[in-house]
């Protein structure tokens, strides 16, 4: 190493280094810096759901000099193996290993806990991790339902715990930029928005028989609150997310991410009404329960945005396979994470020629995170748990008008929608055991 380098290093924080490089910084060099973190500097990290999310956030907050993995979780002894083989090449330590979350939460070196795992146990495992004194870095949706939502609100207040939702659009400059734009006022008055997941490329998802549990997986873990039910490996891993159990489609995959954009630029609150179409148009008879093309309207009083999915084709509005709108009198500012544009009404404004997104909203978004969780300012966070229930009871709303097939409209005061059928859908059932926090 340099002698220039060895003094930029010595001389500059080291939540700073990573926030600075992102993933520009080489492991070896990583992992050099590491090693002059004093033990009592370093934060303890417990993933619970090692296979997809879960995993990419670990690496992504390994990077942040501080950190360290000492404990994960996984109901897949293939994935667990599998993941400990990928930690073991960017990181020397052998955390301690977990089939039960609760486990885990119990481990005292843990002082961060990612929550990876499928939407119907983040609720429990924030809550719990919440009450076990840890902050909590929580995968999106925020829970599978609106109910569980606002009971981790409410447990990150009890506790006073940091949260962050893995809403990492919201990290990027390109996003800040454009939402920057948007409450200018340049755009004029903006009464229309439009987001939208066109996702080409997508294959039915074949009916198949149940079969036994496969070798190593504890299922009765696995499904938790959800109804028990035979292992069928369409629900399983990557699948759970077209079952309403589990999840709910793309509305809560995608529509979370896009949907967020447009509420932070119009500094909106939860809509007047939601009313929505949709259904199995494009595989009929596959195995997915949730639509696969789904149109949904929200009126919030001053303006309205809709949300569109389809599986069948990867071409969607203003041709971009998935994006936000915010259509203005003046111009329209379309946006999507590869970056961004204005498009002038009759040249009411000049035009903003595409910007593109050049930085990684994973990293900035978690090392963001691992910021607040050593300062304690939570007015930092970039998607504190505040934000992302906003989101996500928007997207469940959507969800929740497409399953009725009616207008639907939300009694805060009540915590009920003016269709019974719809409030039914509002609070789950836990099943097996399992208790819905309450607070």
């Amino acid at each position: 190493m340099s002698t220039n380098r060895r003094i930029f290093i010595k001389n500059t924080g080291l939540a700073a280094v990573a926030a600075g490089l992102g993933t520009a910084l080489p492991l070896e060099l990583l992992a050099s810096i590491k090693k002059t973190v004093s033990p009592n500097d370093k934060i303890g990290i417990g993933l619970i759901g090692m296979k997809g999310m879960g995993w990419s956030d670990l690496s992504s907050m390994l990077r942040v000099p501080e950190t360290q993995c000492v404990a994960v979780c996984d109901i897949d002894d293939t994935i667990i193996q599998q993941r400990l083989a990928d930690l073991a090449k960017i990181s020397p330590l052998k955390p301690a290993i977990y089939k039960d979350y609760r486990k885990l939460l119990q481990n005292k070196d843990v002082d961060v806990v990612i929550v990876g795992t499928p939407d119907h146990w983040h609720c429990l495992q924030m809550t719990d991790a919440c009450a076990a004194g840890k902050d909590v870095y929580c995968e999106k949706p925020l829970a599978n339902s609106i109910f569980e939502v606002q009971q981790m609100v409410k447990a990150a207040a009890k506790y006073n715990r940091m949260v962050q939702a893995g809403q990492w659009q919201r990290s990027q400059q390109h996003f800040k930029d454009a939402i920057a734009f948007v409450q200018s006022g340049k755009l004029g008055r903006i009464s229309s928005t439009k987001t939208w997941m066109y996702r080409g490329g997508s294959t039915p998802l074949p009916v198949v028989p149940d079969s036994p549990v496969p070798a190593g997986v504890d299922y009765t873990m696995w499904l938790g609150p959800a109804k028990k039910r035979p292992f069928n490996k369409n629900r399983f891993h990557y699948e759970f997310r077209w079952f309403w159990d589990y999840a709910g489609g793309l509305m809560t995959d995608w529509g979370v991410h896009l949907i967020d954009i447009v509420l932070m630029g119009m500094k909106a609150d939860a809509p007047k009404s939601v009313m929505a179409t949709g259904g199995k148009f494009v595989f009929p008879d596959d195995a997915r329960e949730t639509p696969d093309l789904q149109t949904t309207l929200y009126d919030f009083g001053n303006f309205q945005m809709s949300w569109e999915h389809n599986l069948a084709t990867g071409v969607g509005l203003y041709n971009m396979q998935h994006g936000i709108a915010f259509i203005g009198e003046n111009g329209t500012l379309l946006l999507n994470r590869a970056g961004w544009e204005v498009r002038p009404e009759k040249k009411k404004i000049e035009a903003v020629e595409w910007k593109k997104s050049v930085d990684n909203g994973l990293d900035l978004h978690t090392t963001n995170f691992i910021g607040v969780v050593k300062s304690r300012k939570k007015e930092d966070l970039h998607c504190p748990v505040e934000a992302a229930a906003k989101v996500a009871i928007a997207s469940h709303m959507g969800n929740i008008a497409e399953r009725t097939g009616q207008k639907i409209s939300w009694d805060k005061t009540k915590n009920q929608f003016d269709v019974a059928a719809a409030t039914q859908l509002v609070k789950p059932v836990y099943q097996n055991g399992w208790k819905l926090p309450v607070f």
